[in-house]
């Protein structure tokens, strides 16, 4: 059987995992680095020990610095870079992105400045690639267990179904099921929003409220995440499904969650600065937090979690207090709010 090519763009434990599974579908993968150093341990022992301590990688992973090099020829290109540096990779593979090139993201975040969404950001850098065959990644899914074969499920969206189902084709195998959404817009706002309530679960955790408390933090928090995805047009069906509600319980609950760890170090009294530089990796659900508190004021639309852990993370609020604070805001209803802020009549 002649082998494909696919290119995964950058070596993160994300990243690195996922060009696992795309060697274990007989994928000859070309895994992009900026760091030599990383190249050659790949190469070299098979392993990517920062991001994934004891593991040994696929011998199917080639790591390369040449951008070039991973991009050209691929029939597959995977983008998993920070969000914060999206812009700048899709620029760089656009002089050996062909068209016709199943292009697909995993990243869970958004712009900071423009508040724009991954595939949209992509858009605007690869303007000869059609929009509506970007496919987004998302779903409940620890790189930490999926490079040990676990069993996952995860969900792609495209606008355009004949790309999904590529997509579907190219990852789904006996330890990573893949389901179809057309709803990019839902998928790529949950998983970035179910980055901010995991901070929150992890500061709950860190102050010792308890299950209780964190239970109703994670049900409140798709509360929130529904009211906004519904304003700016997504299905607020897809907020139930693995993109949402399976993303949001994983990455609340999870010791391999990054943004779980880092809310716990907040409430453990370290500020932003030191948990940045103790966690040594991205940790999305901070710039998330900054954009989305952004895009809710402009769209009138009530994330009172959301704006309690941007008091905490941009303006030195006491953790404890903003919880106070959340617990002692006036009245309200449950499902009554809910169906008409995301717009469920099925609910009424």
């Amino acid at each position: 059987m002649t082998k494909k090519h696919a290119a995964v763009l950058v070596a993160g434990s994300w990243g690195t995992a996922l060009a696992q599974v795309l060697a274990d579908n007989e994928n000859e993968v070309k895994l992009w680095t900026r760091n030599e150093a990383q190249k050659n341990e790949i190469n070299n022992h098979h392993t990517n020990e920062k991001y994934l301590p004891n593991v040994r990688l696929s011998s199917g992973i080639t790591a390369t610095c040449d951008i070039a090099e991973a991009v050209s020829g691929a029939g597959a290109v995977l983008l998993v870079p920070p969000s914060s540096a999206m812009r700048e990779v899709a620029t760089a593979i656009r002089p050996h992105l062909a068209k016709g090139t199943l292009l697909l993201h995993a990243t869970k975040g958004l712009e900071t400045g423009s508040l724009k969404r991954m595939s949209e950001v992509i858009a605007e850098s690869l303007p000869h690639i059609d929009s509506s065959e970007i496919v987004v990644l998302s779903g409940p899914s620890h790189a930490e267990e999926v490079i040990m074969r676990s069993p996952t499920a995860v969900v792609v969206a495209a606008k355009n179904a004949e790309a999904a189902e590529k997509a579907q084709d190219l990852f789904i195998n006996c330890y990573f099921r893949v389901y179809t959404n057309p709803d990019v817009l839902g998928v790529e706002m949950s998983g970035a929003l179910k980055n901010i309530i995991a901070l929150g679960a992890g500061m709950s955790d860190g102050l010792g409220f308890g299950d209780n408390a964190k239970a109703a933090l994670v049900t409140r928090g798709l509360a929130e995440i529904a009211r906004l995805g519904a304003e700016i047009g997504a299905n607020p069906l897809t907020f139930a499904g693995l993109a949402g509600i399976g993303d949001l319980v994983v990455t609340s609950t999870s010791k391999h969650s990054r943004n779980w760890r880092a809310g716990y170090m907040l409430a453990q009294g370290k500020s932003l600065q030191q948990v940045l530089a103790e966690m040594g990796m991205v940790v999305e659900g901070i710039r998330t937090t900054e954009a989305v508190h952004q895009l809710a004021a402009g769209k009138n639309v009530s994330m009172p979690i959301t704006a309690a852990l941007y008091q905490v993370l941009f303006a030195g609020k006491d953790p404890r207090s903003a919880v106070e604070e959340l617990m002692g805001r006036g009245k309200t209803r449950e499902i009554e709010e809910i169906a008409r802020k995301a717009k469920l009549n099925w609910l009424l």
